[in-house]
């Protein structure tokens, strides 16, 4: 399996945003995620970090 979780950083802290995001799709100032279950997520954000080998992605809220 590849997917990853993908966590929003606020104030410091990382909140579980979405798990098992298997796809990323950043537009601008937003980044769609989408889940091997068929939930997605448009979060105003950006990429702070993305460590596949550990299936984590951090987004940093804009």
């Amino acid at each position: 399996m590849c997917e990853s979780n993908a966590y929003l950083l606020k104030d410091g802290q990382e909140e579980l945003l979405l798990e098992s995001v298997d796809k990323l799709i950043p537009d601008g100032d937003t980044i769609t995620l989408e889940n091997i279950f068929g939930q997605r997520k448009i979060v105003k954000a950006r990429i702070k970090e993305m460590a596949l080998v550990d299936h984590r992605i951090v987004l940093e809220q804009l």
